[in-house]
């Protein structure tokens, strides 16, 4: 599903901050990945480029055999928006839409009718234990519940890659472990989930951990 082969990064030009080096590496379609490293080691770095926010500096990408680093930003624009879901450590919903107008807001850049979009969101929904509050905006729910109604808009779509940078970063232990158990369930019905974390009990709850130090791999 994904591979990298000598991808580098560098801010400031490339007599500036190496901020991922020689990163090589392959995940298989259907696997549970957790990205660790300390603090300024380079996982958002690797994560941006993993969801086609961001470009290396070198080397190349491939996502399902396309090859993203030679891509223009329209096409890269449009793999974000068909083959990767992202979840995101602050949720980033729209406070003045409910959870189901949360959901149905990423749809309507493919263009679908609204009926399908909804039926979309339901279902996605439905899916993280959200059915009972589609009506709700955001500040009528716990952390928990708006992290699994992010969860729900990344998987609408149904893409087949999820990146889920801190996901569980500002919630209670409780409501972490409801949206870990989420996303295991998720890759159950495989798709591949790659997400970033400091907590050691996240980690390990993925089929397998990659280690970033200084920028490089080091499993």
């Amino acid at each position: 599903m994904i591979e990298l082969k000598n991808i580098n990064k560098y801010y400031g030009g490339a007599k500036g901050l190496h901020v991922l080096r020689h990163v090589t590496l392959r995940i298989e379609s259907g696997e549970f990945c957790a990205i660790t490293g300390a603090s300024g080691s380079g996982k958002s770095t690797l994560m941006n480029i993993l969801g086609c926010l961001d470009m290396p500096d070198g080397g190349v990408y491939r996502l399902d055999g396309k090859n993203i680093t030679a891509m223009s930003e329209k096409s890269r624009a449009a793999i974000r928006n068909r083959d990767i879901g992202f979840i995101f450590q602050s949720f980033n919903l729209i406070p003045a839409l409910t959870a189901e107008e949360n959901v149905m807001l990423p749809l309507m850049y493919r263009r679908m009718k609204q009926s399908a979009r909804r039926e979309l969101a339901q279902k996605a929904l439905g899916a993280v234990g959200m059915s009972h509050r589609t009506g709700h905006k955001p500040y009528e729910l716990s952390g928990g519940q708006q992290q699994r109604v992010a969860i729900a808009r990344a998987i609408a779509a149904k893409p087949p890659v999820i990146l889920a940078d801190e996901p569980t970063g500002s919630l209670d232990r409780s409501s972490g472990e409801a949206v870990l158990e989420a996303l295991l369930r998720l890759n159950e019905t495989g798709r591949t989930v790659i997400l970033v974390t400091h907590d050691q009990s996240i980690a390990k709850a993925a089929r397998r951990e990659i280690k970033i130090s200084d920028g490089a791999v080091a499993e």
